[in-house]
């Protein structure tokens, strides 16, 4: 674990608060920064909450995402002290015994570990067009780690969940600066919550969580966007209601269909509540707009999600996606993890557009199109790399 002081002086570290969420200038780049601690070169969104992208060239390289390059976002302000030995886990709501629990306590509990991707629901927002308002990502809002801790469903068995309970809302300790604005908790259904795999993860990529990402406690919730996984978790609230707070009732909301898609400027109809991530396919040895030599086979590789279940397959095409050749995927790291790929694709002189599509072992592919939602939520289709040859 972080010492005390550590976490202090990198807190003070930290560079002066930019409150305006920036985007990509004309020339299609974007501001970097080192100035954040424990933190590499990051693309800069917002200094204050800091919201930090991680560079494509990082998928590029590493199954499991560096600490030091995971991406970062925050709500809201957060306590740059944190006494980890002081700490404290409060269990209450709608159970029989109402806990207050050390990071000692949890400790006794059995550990488990999972790989799994953390993906902000609005990864890849700054690429759809008409654009929307909101942080003006990429496609690097999201990483891959080891997760290590005990399981919610443990914690809560210790708590004891009376009979009527429907939901499990958790918190944490970054706070709103106006004192009406709603605090950051978000709720699982109780039978999400009891599943195996939601985690209060301590551990990442084996040492201790970052500050940034979420010190010293966090919410896991493999498969699901990274709005559920609550950063420097202090409470957890079993409810026998629906959770009718702002961030469950009013934000994170999608169009209510499978791609959480509607046509621009048209009606939002239903929405519903962000949730299961959907499989994607990231190509990260080519930026879009590059200028390659020719050669037999240019080389194409990148990183898959599969979204709630794992990666089967990743395809490729460099003819608008009329035929399809398949990738050879990497080591499989658990249904939640990334997964590499690597392929090549014989391209002609000139400009050319790369696809590359990930199918779940669920059935679930990418769609061609993109969808779009005003929000930016859940890109679901192809991202294509367009290429010059020659």
């Amino acid at each position: 674990m972080l010492t005390r002081r550590a976490l202090i002086a990198s807190a003070l570290a930290a560079p002066a608060a930019a409150q305006v969420d920036l985007g990509f200038a004309d020339n299609g780049l974007r501001p970097s920064t080192r100035a954040f601690p424990q933190k590499g070169e990051m693309i800069l969104q917002r200094s204050s909450p800091p919201l930090l992208e991680t560079p494509i060239s990082v998928f590029d390289v590493h199954d499991f995402t560096p600490n030091d390059h995971f991406f970062v976002r925050w709500h809201y302000p957060f306590p740059t002290e944190i006494d980890p030995a002081k700490h404290r886990l409060r269990v209450g709501g709608h159970v029989g015994k109402p806990l207050s629990l050390s990071l000692a306590d949890l400790a006794k509990l059995p550990r488990v570990a999972i790989a799994a991707v953390n993906q902000c629901a609005g990864n890849g927002r700054g690429l759809f067009a008409p654009r929307m308002a909101g942080a003006q990502w990429g496609n690097g809002a999201m990483g891959n780690a080891l997760w290590e801790g005990v399981r919610l469903k443990d914690v809560l068995a210790l708590a004891g969940v009376k009979a009527g309970a429907v939901a499990v809302r958790c918190g944490g300790l970054d706070a709103p600066v106006v004192e009406t604005a709603p605090d950051y908790e978000k709720s699982l259904p109780l039978d999400h919550a009891l599943s195996d795999d939601v985690l209060i993860a301590w551990g990442m990529n084996g040492t201790a969580l970052p500050l940034l990402n979420g010190f010293p406690l966090r919410l896991v919730v493999p498969g699901w966007y990274s709005t559920y996984w609550v950063k420097m978790l202090d409470s957890i609230t079993v409810l026998d209601t629906a959770d009718a707070g702002f961030w469950m009732a009013k934000a994170y909301l999608q169009p209510a269909n499978a791609l959480a898609d509607i046509a621009p400027g048209g009606p939002a109809g239903p929405r519903a509540p962000v949730s299961v991530m959907r499989p994607r396919a990231i190509i990260t040895n080519i930026a879009d707009g590059a200028k390659l030599p020719p050669r037999s086979f240019t080389p194409v590789q990148g990183v898959a999600l599969g979204g709630d279940h794992g990666v089967n397959t990743v395809e490729l095409s460099a003819d608008g996606g009329r035929n399809w050749v398949p990738a050879q995927l990497g080591p499989d790291h658990g249904r939640y993890s990334f997964r590499r790929f690597r392929g090549a694709l014989a391209l002609g002189p000139g400009k050319q557009i790369i696809l590359a599509r990930a199918t779940n072992a669920a059935g679930v592919s990418q769609p061609l199109n993109q969808n779009w939602n005003p929000s930016g939520y859940n890109r679901a289709g192809v991202d294509p790399v367009r290429v010059e040859i020659g």
